[in-house]
């Protein structure tokens, strides 16, 4: 996986949005004064954009009439927003690589039909001077040093020799284990970002690992190694440049389940003496953890650890939807549009009230 230009080195979360940061810069033409960043969440109908963002997608179409225009998605820490670029494409193409900060000018526009998109009227590569790098790249909220050590605290519970050793060489150093500390946990849905995979996959594995001391009949070894590895194959089936994310060849010929089960497999036959049981266990939840058929899994889960991990990977996926829908709202808005993660909107309570209610408590 690869950095783009003027991306972020090391680790995002441990820098601070600049909010009303002012930054001296030479758009366009001349050098002007920017007092603040515009961020997608606070763009309005109408409103004249001349501001820094990261290309997430580009993609190329044609006209009635034969001529190419350009789709844009232009992101930030708070969303991402469509841009149109009708004239300049060869230009356009040449500058907005997947993963670029470019300054955009240009017409934001909100139209019941079309939807939230800028109208874009020139483009350039931003120079890092012009923008705050956590502005543009969304990061986990905890340090990677505090989840590393969380990890590795975790690994050290479980006491099956083997499932200790699968665990170790898969997550513990090596190549793979730095991909998987580094890839994203989804393309847009959550954890979205450099350090996703891992933070998504330690939560779910904590909630695995709590959920079985209250249930009777459940292997917690077998659970929580399953759940530690049952996103694995993304680091095969995901490419990453800064913030823009896109299925790898991999992904998209073979797909992300049948690339993590591969791995472990191959990894569980490296080791002298691995039980058969054990192997089996832990490969079926690699193999059931999206629930069902229609959702990618090759089979549903048949074995209370594999449901378990399901479920709690289910809804840390669905609590994550919720953390890159609260970054996207205004100031002052409450509830979302239509979610498809959801199948509805969400809702937010006003932070003053929930404040209040917790002070209360």
């Amino acid at each position: 996986m690869t950095e783009s230009r003027g991306a972020v080195p090391g680790h995002v979360s441990d820098l601070i949005p600049s909010a009303t940061l002012p930054t001296v810069v030479f758009p366009m033409d001349q050098p002007t004064l920017i007092c603040a960043k515009e961020f997608v969440r606070d763009l309005a109908d109408g409103q004249s954009v001349d501001t820094v963002f990261e290309v997430r997608e580009l993609t190329r179409r044609q006209k009635k009439n034969g001529e190419a225009f350009l789709k844009l998605q232009l992101g930030d820490v708070t969303g991402a927003v469509e841009g149109v670029v009708w004239d300049g494409v060869d230009h356009v193409m040449a500058v907005a690589t997947p993963g670029t900060a470019v300054r955009v000018l240009g017409r934001f526009s909100q139209d019941q039909r079309y939807g939230r998109s800028i109208t874009v009227r020139t483009v350039r590569e931003a120079g890092p001077e012009e923008y705050q790098p956590a502005d543009l790249l969304e990061a986990p909220p905890l340090p990677l040093d505090q989840m590393t050590a969380a990890l590795e605290e975790l690994i050290d519970t479980v006491q099956h020799p083997h499932l200790s050793e699968l665990l170790r060489r898969l997550l513990g150093e090596g190549e793979v284990a730095e991909r998987w500390r580094v890839s994203p946990a989804a393309k847009v849905y959550h954890q979205a970002y450099r350090h996703g995979l891992l933070e998504h996959s330690l939560s779910v594995a904590q909630g695995v690992s709590a959920m079985a001391a209250t249930f009777p009949g459940i292997d917690r070894d077998v659970a929580v190694t399953g759940a530690l590895l049952h996103d694995i194959g993304k680091v095969d089936a995901y490419e990453q440049s800064g913030g823009a994310i896109d299925l790898s060849d991999s992904g998209k010929l073979a797909g992300e389940i049948p690339l993590g089960y591969y791995r472990v497999r191959r990894e569980i036959e490296e080791i002298e003496g691995f039980p058969a049981q054990v192997a089996q266990a832990v490969l079926h939840i690699v193999l059931a953890h999206h629930g069902k058929l229609e959702h990618g899994s090759p089979v549903t889960p048949c074995t209370r650890e594999a449901t378990l991990v399901h479920m709690i990977d289910n809804l840390g996926g669905t609590l994550g939807s919720f953390d890159r829908i609260e970054k996207a709202l205004a100031e002052g808005e409450c509830w979302s549009g239509f979610e498809r993660a959801l199948s509805g909107s969400a809702y937010f309570a006003p932070r003053g009230e929930s404040h209040a209610a917790r002070e209360a408590a």
